[in-house]
Order: C-alpha cells, then sequence, then structure tokens
C-alpha cells in the first residue's frame, strides 16, 4: 500500500512525534509498503490530498494531532486514518472533560477542578485548593500530554508555579487530587476486535514520571504484568475498557491509572496516539501480547481501512 506517516508536528510533544513517526515508518516498510513521512506544516494539506495515498498513519502526539484537529483535517480529504475519530480524539485530549465523562460513567477519577491562569495567582486561590485538594496535589494544562507543564506541588509556593507553569502551556489548568499507589497503563487495541493488554507498572528513576523518564533509555523501567494482586489487576483491565468504551475510542488507546493500595484503579487519563518510541509502553505491553511492533502497525493500518470502507461503502466508476 502506498501510505503516509504524519508525524512532528507543532505541540511541545514535536521530538517525540518524530521518533515514533520514524519507527511507525520502519516497521511498515519493513512489512513492503511504499511509505512517505509527512510533517505537518502549511503544506501538509496538499501533500495529503494530492499524494495518492490509501491510508495515513497519525504518529502526532499533542495538539493538533491527537485533540481532533488532524482527524478533522483527513475526514474532509476523505482518507482513512488510524487511530480515534474527531470526537474521542478531541475529548480524550481534554482532561477535564474526559473526567467529567468517565466520572459520570461510575469510574472512579482523583477529584479535579478546572482554573483559568491569565498571568499570576491569587494567595487566596492557592489556600483555598490547598483546603480542598490537601498536598501534595497534581497541576497539569487541561491539554497537553508527556507530562508537559506538570507539577505535583507538596507545599504552597509550589502550588503558585505550578499554575503559573501549567498556565504557559494552557489557559486551561487542571488541579486534582494526588492519588496514591502503583502507577500502571494498560494498553487497548480495537482494531476491530477490542482487546485489553497485559497491566504495564512503571519504575521511574526520577521521583516523577516526567518526560525525562519517559524518553532517556535507562530512566524508567516497565514490569509486565503489574507487581499487584490479581483483582487489581483485572479491576485495573476492566477500567482501562470501559474507560475506551465511555469515551468513543477507537484502534488503540493507553489508558494511564494509580492503583491504591485497597486495589481501586484511580484512571487519570485516556491516551489515543501512545508514544510510538523503542521505550514507549503500549508497543512493549503489545509484545507481551505476543503482538510484534510491525504487526501491530500493520493491524491499525488494516483497522483503519476498512473503518474507512465501511463509512463510506464500495466506490463505483
Amino acid at each position: 500500500m502506498k501510505l503516509a506517516v504524519l508525524r512532528g508536528g507543532k505541540s511541545a510533544e514535536r521530538d517525540v512525534s518524530l521518533r515514533s513517526g520514524a519507527q511507525v515508518a520502519k516497521a511498515l516498510r519493513g512489512r513492503g509498503h511504499d511509505v512517505t513521512e509527512v510533517d505537518l506544516d502549511a503544506g501538509t494539506w496538499d501533500a495529503l490530498r494530492d499524494g495518492g495515498f490509501e491510508c495515513v498513519f497519525n504518529a502526532l502526539h499533542g495538539r493538533l494531532g491527537e485533540d481532533g484537529t488532524v482527524q478533522g483535517m483527513l475526514e474532509l480529504l476523505g482518507l482513512p486514518y488510524t487511530g480515534s475519530g474527531v470526537l474521542a480524539s478531541a475529548l480524550c485530549m481534554d482532561k477535564s472533560r474526559a473526567g467529567k465523562v468517565m466520572a459520570g460513567a461510575g469510574l472512579h477519577v482523583p477529584e479535579f477542578e478546572e482554573l483559568e491562569v491569565k498571568e499570576g495567582v491569587a494567595a487566596d486561590v492557592v489556600e483555598r485548593l490547598v483546603a480542598r485538594f490537601g498536598l501534595p496535589v497534581v497541576i497539569k494544562p487541561v491539554r497537553e500530554g508527556s507530562t508537559i507543564g506538570l507539577t505535583i506541588a507538596k507545599d504552597e509556593d509550589a502550588v503558585a508555579s505550578g499554575l503559573v507553569l501549567a498556565g504557559r502551556y494552557d489557559r486551561r489548568v487542571l488541579v486534582q487530587r494526588f492519588a496514591v499507589g502503583t502507577e500502571i497503563t494498560v494498553g487497548v487495541l480495537a482494531t476491530p476486535e477490542l482487546r485489553v493488554l497485559p497491566t504495564l507498572e512503571i519504575v521511574s528513576e526520577n521521583p516523577v514520571y516526567d518526560y525525562d523518564a519517559k524518553y532517556t533509555a535507562g530512566m524508567s523501567h516497565h514490569i509486565i504484568p503489574a507487581r499487584i494482586p490479581e483483582a487489581a489487576r483485572n479491576a485495573a483491565s476492566d477500567a482501562a475498557e470501559r474507560a475506551f468504551t465511555e469515551l468513543g475510542c477507537s484502534g488503540m488507546a493507553r489508558v494511564d491509572i494509580i492503583v491504591a493500595n485497597d486495589g481501586t484503579p484511580w484512571v487519570l487519563e485516556v491516551n489515543t496516539v501512545p508514544g510510538l518510541t523503542e521505550l514507549s509502553l503500549l508497543p512493549d505491553a503489545a509484545r507481551a501480547a505476543g503482538i510484534a511492533f510491525d504487526e501491530l502497525c500493520q493491524r491499525l493500518v488494516d483497522h483503519a481501512v476498512g473503518r474507512h470502507h465501511h463509512h463510506v461503502g464500495p466506490t463505483t466508476t
């Protein structure tokens, strides 16, 4: 097939997306496909419209790639594309609205509040947040990924500076109760049959599983299955499947969860275009389930093409 791999883009996750795209392109070329890597820029519309592509593999992370924007462009161009559609992509990128949907569906989501941060932060706002959520408290931009702009604030000064930091990436800022427990992630595939991948426990060399720990070799370790009781693993897998379904995801997603000591799976967020680099979580979980990386990419392409033909129907001449 003649395929385009979208990577790079303009988000804060550009470098990771370039690496994801390179890995995907290599895997698909290894399967015999004619692959063109396309960086998201002003010429992307023309490149995709005139390129004669049979499918677009979306390896863009963050804004403009994971938030429904590119999905909308591809819908207008009439091109099959991997991953979730416009609505699910936009919803999952918006941690506040996704959290409300998941909580409304009965999933365990740590209590949170959304603020609009334009400039400075008043002292009384900080005091109110600390009184409500306690310390430490999690602060992050509503619409960013890869822990970019995230702070785990342990005192009031850190709360104030964390709000300012998050506000640099998004005027909408999420303040959330800190969930204590084991940090895991659960991959979900739906190509189209839904399959929950093995639970993966994350052990970070840094105090927080941050950007550096995620994308620097040796700074984090993946343990599959997660070292939690079987009942907790089952509960986490069920929560991941429900989150994927309730948010309307398709193709693939990665659900980040904190498993409390009592086994409660606290769902943090759902990533619709998870990292696909050599250090990323979803490919590791897929390998543990017996799905090699090139096969994973092929499944996503096949699903995208099949979904597109199902929606538009057979063409006639």
